[in-house]
């Protein structure tokens, strides 16, 4: 097995692809993706995705791209006990409900407003912060009845969200007033195989 992860260390969308392979248990080497001087728009990254986006994986040759994808590859090859990915009907769902989640109420909420301040995205702060608090006050109401985002215990669900919650500080997200939300994400840093998402100080976390 030789599985290869094309990423960028300060994006929450190649982190959540590497959380899950050392959840996991897999081997696997990381190859930066030097994105400030366009290396994933050059003809080779290309051929690997050709939306030029990182991450990228590359397991024994088979190519990837999309995070959320990636992850369920992960889990539907390589987690024989469908720990992480639920076999039954209403597990799956469930688990997919959170992965459109983490591609559409978190990418636009918390992840935006961490770009504004990381790479000097131009989204509307108060549009981003305001949509962040939206999805925190629900994730944390629900998080008040279970311990992980589907019942109790861990599934992709938490890997695909985790980084970028993580990270909200960073945008001038204040997790203050979402106690359920922070005893998740220590759940989640408690877990055999744990890897940290690399801190930037901006934001609230400057």
């Amino acid at each position: 097995m030789s599985i290869t992860l094309h990423g960028f260390s300060l994006s929450g969308h190649s982190h959540r692809v590497q959380l899950a392979l050392s959840l996991m248990g897999l081997p696997h080497q990381v190859v930066q993706v030097d994105l400030k001087h366009g290396a994933h728009k050059s003809p080779e990254f290309l051929k690997l995705n050709p939306f030029g986006q990182v991450p990228v994986l590359d397991d024994d040759g088979t190519t990837l791209f999309d995070s959320n994808a990636i992850l369920v590859y992960l889990a539907t090859k390589y987690d024989a006990d469908r720990r992480w990915l639920p076999r039954d009907p209403k597990g799956q769902a469930d688990v997919q409900a959170w992965l459109s989640v983490a591609a559409g109420l978190v990418a636009f909420g918390p992840a935006a407003a961490r770009l504004i301040t990381v790479f000097g995205a131009r989204f509307n702060p108060e549009d981003v912060i305001g949509r962040a608090h939206g999805l925190l006050k629900v994730m944390d109401g629900l998080l008040a009845t279970r311990h992980f985002l589907v019942g109790n215990n861990a599934t992709l669900a938490d890997i695909a969200g985790y980084s970028y919650i993580a990270a909200a500080p960073e945008g001038n997200v204040d997790l203050a007033a979402y106690p359920n939300v922070r005893a998740w994400l220590a759940r989640v840093e408690a877990l055999s195989g744990f890897v940290p998402f690399q801190k930037t100080p901006v934001g609230l976390a400057a």
